[in-house]
């Protein structure tokens, strides 16, 4: 009798495993993992500081947005994920098709786009999840790499056309088309503001130089540090340099998507893009790294991972998330054993939310 009970245990065992992974790599855990997690986790967290402001900007959302998607769906994906160092959250190429894609129908940061964001970001999540439920990880492997490469390039070149009148210093009217933008900024060049424009280039420069020099420092964190200097010794409030304001000293709020069939028309288009577009930078970055650890990933774990991520996260206040290439390599570098490290970063980061809101009281 005790012989088939222990049996039948050890049969669902495997199986339970199988779908939850923290029962996979929890045996891995140790004293030593633990405090190199740690330390892997407070490097990404300085690092997706800088990085979420500026992808909830380019997605057309508050900065702190940005913060809220590094938070809740970044636990969720590493925890239900079959990758031990992905770390999701925002990314460049999701926030621009956001953009793109909810500008048309709502005025950016604007509580219609910000609910519309929400809805997005929960269809894609629901598609994400469903294609990982049923099994089919291998449709990430109709999409090449060429492709992946060629959107996001496009995508870069969007970006900045799309942030150029920020960068100058000059108000252009919201248009959406790629000539347009052009033309706007074109005919208006000579309304820029050097104020701007050179604590723009000098950002954009340190940033730049210490990608270059010292990769593994937090280039972006210090370049947004020696800008913001550079405004306050320039008192910018006097030369029409704008800021972003302060960042809300709390953790995600909670939120849901709303799902009608307007909704639905609506944004089901672009959240099955949103969904496919996430789903191969997760998994193609997730592939990468394992390379190099010699993981074995399981693509339709983390379809699983990212849908959960998402649909949860919905519920948080966050935006579409995927997997990251630069917080993922820079994870890895850092010598991260276990998705802990994705969690302790999470945790950091809501620590330094938390301390904004002790220190503001002190600066009024």
């Amino acid at each position: 009798m005790e012989d088939n009970e222990l049996a039948s245990d050890e049969g669902r065992g495997p199986s339970l495993r199988k779908y939850i992974p923290p029962l996979q790599w929890w045996p891995m855990v140790s004293r030593r993992t633990i405090k190199v997690d740690i330390i892997a986790g407070i490097t990404g967290a300085i690092i997706v500081l800088p990085q979420g402001v500026a992808f909830a900007i380019i997605a057309g959302l508050p900065p702190e947005y940005g913060l809220y998607s590094a938070i809740v769906p970044a636990i969720i994906a590493a925890l239900f994920g079959s990758s031990h160092h992905l770390i999701s959250g925002p990314t460049t190429a999701i926030s621009i098709v956001i953009f793109t894609s909810l500008s048309p129908l709502a005025t950016p940061s604007s509580t219609e786009y910000i609910q519309m964001a929400l809805t997005l970001t929960f269809l894609a999540g629901f598609l994400q999840l469903a294609l990982g439920v049923a099994r089919l990880g291998a449709l990430v492997n109709f999409v090449s790499h060429s492709v992946v490469v060629g959107f996001t390039a496009g995508a870069s070149i969007l970006i900045a056309t799309s942030q150029l009148s920020n960068i100058l210093g000059i108000t252009a009217p919201i248009k959406h088309s790629f000539i347009h933008i052009w033309a706007d900024i074109l005919s208006n060049l000579s309304e820029a503001n050097l104020y701007v424009l050179s604590i723009g280039l000098s950002t954009l420069l340190i940033a730049v130089l210490f990608k270059i020099l010292k990769p593994k420092w937090p280039g972006m964190l210090i370049a947004m540090i020696a800008g913001s200097v550079m405004a306050l010794l320039m008192k910018g409030n006097e030369h029409g340099i704008k800021l972003v304001g302060s960042l809300p000293g709390h953790l995600p709020p909670l939120s849901h998507p709303y799902i009608t069939t307007a909704a639905l028309r609506e944004l089901a288009p672009p959240a099955l893009a949103v969904a496919m577009l996430g789903l191969a930078e997760a998994v193609s970055i997730a592939r990468s790294i394992a390379t190099k650890s010699e993981q074995r990933i399981d693509s339709n774990q983390e379809f699983i991972g990212q849908g959960l991520s998402n649909v949860i996260g919905s519920f948080f206040s966050s935006y579409a998330s995927s997997g990251s290439f630069t917080r993922t390599g820079v994870n890895y570098e850092a010598g991260a054993k276990t998705p802990l490290a994705a969690v302790f970063a999470a945790i950091t980061l809501t620590g330094i939310l938390l301390l904004i809101a002790l220190l503001r009281p002190t600066y009024r």
